[in-house]
């Protein structure tokens, strides 16, 4: 590992210890769950109806930006180019982002709830499918193709960060939340007596869904965050040391068995049977990126991975206007609540006219 890697991975590792303390320590307040409130239209009685900007949208954003700005710093750091980089994010994306929305509404029979679950299992098949179709193109050509392992494995490390992030917003809205404490036996009771949140809030998830609202449950969304960045981290370490088939199997393997094993400690609907469907598509997800990685040639041996050339393509202001652009569109499409409506009432401070 090269001595800018090494100093990517510190920072890397510090920004996501002090996210985390800062989420899981204010996060379930119910202050937490409404960034802000927009008037849209007045009524009879004088205020206002609002529109809810909710801190889920702002969390979910960030860390799809954050997901995204990994992928390129890795991609970068493999020789990837800007133009490349940014197809082949977009094209996943565009799948992957309508995806969070539409599995939902198939397994859960809800029009307003998204699932990172579902994107992922999209994710699983368009990703390598992207890969192979770019590099079927560029083969007819003097460009060098894309190198598949090393892409594979960098936008695995992604999704971990991205879905660690991501579940500090699920803290915010309250949602994804795990059993109460209250019905869990032996040593699941034992442990989380001690480690566990306590939402606040009626317009939390957790609240009008599961009816939990101030009573100890399973710090699920915590775990799940904890898990993801630190396979994150050891996948990026690994990565950095050139051994990406390592990377990504690691990857894959912990974050889709970890989400298998914590459907087990949720009290939230995750459709009906024994094994949720989610369950199955991570498995299923497992599996198939096994065989993946097994039936892949190995990487001809290459230097380690330069971190300085990745953060110089994400310093690009190209790279930069998209991400603007990107983060925008996803706050939006996140934060704009469906479930939550507001009441304004407008008023002039008359002392200080």
């Amino acid at each position: 590992m090269t001595p800018d890697a090494l100093l990517f991975l510190v920072v890397l590792t510090i920004v996501t210890f002090g996210l985390c303390w800062w989420g899981f320590t204010v996060l379930p307040g119910e202050r937490w769950q409404v960034l802000a409130t927009v008037p849209l239209r007045r009524v009879e009685s004088g205020g206002w109806v609002g529109l809810n900007l909710t801190w889920y949208g702002l969390l979910s954003a960030n860390a799809y930006l954050a997901a995204v700005a990994v992928a390129l710093v890795l991609f970068g750091s493999v020789g990837v180019s800007i133009a490349r980089a940014l197809a082949l994010v977009g094209i996943v994306l565009a799948a992957c982002v309508p995806a969070a929305r539409a599995v939902a509404r198939i397994v859960e029979k809800k029009a307003h709830t998204l699932t990172v679950g579902g994107a992922v299992f999209v994710g699983t098949f368009v990703l390598p499918l992207t890969i192979f179709g770019m590099n079927r193109v560029l083969s007819g050509g003097w460009r060098e193709p894309l190198p598949v392992m090393p892409l594979l494995a960098a936008t695995a490390i992604a999704y971990a960060f991205g879905e660690g992030y991501g579940r500090l917003a699920c803290i915010s809205f309250g949602c994804c939340y795990g059993k109460p404490v209250s019905r869990c036996r032996g040593l699941t009771r034992r442990l989380f007596a001690r480690m566990h949140f306590i939402f606040h809030g009626a317009t939390k998830k957790v609240a009008y869904e599961g009816g939990l609202d101030g009573q100890p449950v399973v710090p699920v969304q915590a775990l799940t965050t904890v898990i993801y960045t630190g396979t994150g981290i050891a996948g990026t370490a690994l990565f950095f040391a050139g051994r990406f088939r390592t990377a990504f199997l690691l990857v894959v393997i912990v974050t889709q068995l970890w989400r298998w094993l914590s459907e087990m400690l949720r009290a939230d609907y995750r459709g009906g049977g024994r094994l949720s469907v989610y369950q199955i598509m991570a498995l299923i997800g497992v599996a198939f990126n096994v065989v993946l990685a097994g039936q892949l040639p190995p990487v001809a041996a290459t230097p380690f991975p330069a971190a300085a050339a990745g953060l110089r393509l994400l310093w690009q202001p190209a790279i930069l206007l998209s991400l603007q652009v990107l983060w925008a569109a996803l706050f939006l499409h996140t934060g704009c609540s469906r479930v939550t409506g507001a009441t304004l009432a407008l008023h002039v401070h008359r002392e200080r006219i």
